[in-house]
């Protein structure tokens, strides 16, 4: 039976076969979906946003759906449409796409605000609720979403609310020299190789997400959280601070951090390593220190202004 590092491992390899080069975002996104969370991937067309999500998603044997979002989606085409049947004079519910384990919402922010909002209480609850009645969806659950900068044509910024549900923002980035010759070598003007297989069964995902619940956060380490949070609600140039559900998937993250690094307990190194991508997407800053301050920044200036913990 494979242990917790060579599952991560095998996870991590399998998706490298696509993404060259980028071993700590494939990291990233790996303890995104160990720590039971969704993972939003912005960044400019071509760097392989997409391919990232496909192979994370193919290296797991579970079940995946692909979204293409458009302008003219609507809800129904994510949540499901209950159709009439002739023959027993009933209304029989057809799933839409959300029912999967992994979901991949590719270029979320080109549909429309309403469609985008269908995805909040499945994001949230996982569960979805069609003509009166809630159905959950099968765990593990979590949705893989892209999307271009918002300043692209055609393009709708996500509200506050659903980027607050995404539990990590990574960027790709354009590839190292290297890695972009290896990558013409391998793949040429193809995609994500059509032969990648699952290297876990949806049993090992399950038993690596139990091992992360089990890491321990001492109760020093939640202050650490918390004062984290409390800080950012009182920055002169953060409008909008962090909520409690930021708090909470910061300590998800970080014990999802902690697991991939081989320990049964999470430390502030764990919380730093992981604070970035978990938090910079969740705070608005003031317009008049728009241009001046980026979230990146802020979130910077919050980790410098807490003390550290330190083991007695």
């Amino acid at each position: 039976m494979r242990g917790f590092a060579d599952l991560f491992d095998a996870i991590t390899s399998n998706v490298a076969q696509v993404l060259h080069g980028k071993h700590d975002t494939i990291e990233l996104a790996v303890m995104c979906l160990l720590a039971e969370g969704h993972l939003l991937i912005e960044d400019v067309p071509g760097v392989g946003k997409t391919s990232l999500a496909k192979a994370l998603a193919a290296s797991i044997d579970c079940t995946w759906k692909r979204i293409q979002f458009t302008p003219d989606l609507l809800p129904t085409d994510l949540v499901g449409v209950s159709i009439y049947q002739r023959s027993t004079e009933t209304f029989v519910f057809e799933p839409g796409p959300l029912f999967a384990n992994i979901v991949l919402a590719d270029e979320i922010n080109r549909a429309s605000p309403k469609t985008q909002s269908a995805l909040l209480e499945a994001m949230e609850e996982r569960q979805i609720t069609a003509d009166g009645r809630s159905r959950l969806l099968d765990a593990p659950f979590m949705v893989i979403a892209t999307q271009n900068p918002v300043d692209q044509g055609g393009t709708y910024r996500l509200p506050e609310s659903q980027l607050d549900r995404f539990l990590l923002r990574i960027s790709i980035g354009y590839p190292a020299r290297d890695a972009e010759m290896q990558m013409l070598d391998l793949h040429g003007g193809a995609s994500v190789p059509q032969s990648l297989q699952p290297v876990i069964s949806i049993e090992e995902l399950r038993g690596m997400i139990a091992a992360v619940r089990r890491v321990h956060v001492a109760t020093a380490l939640k202050s650490y959280l918390v004062d984290l949070a409390a800080t950012s609600r009182r920055h002169p140039g953060v409008e909008l601070g962090l909520s409690p559900r930021a708090t909470l998937q910061l300590a998800a993250a970080a014990r999802a951090h902690a697991a991939a690094r081989g320990r049964n307990y999470a430390t502030p190194d764990d919380v730093k390593a992981i604070g970035h991508a978990t938090l910079s997407h969740r705070i608005v800053v003031r317009a008049e220190h728009g241009s001046q301050l980026s979230p990146e920044d802020a979130i910077s200036e919050i980790f410098d202004a807490v003390t550290v913990p330190v083991p007695r």
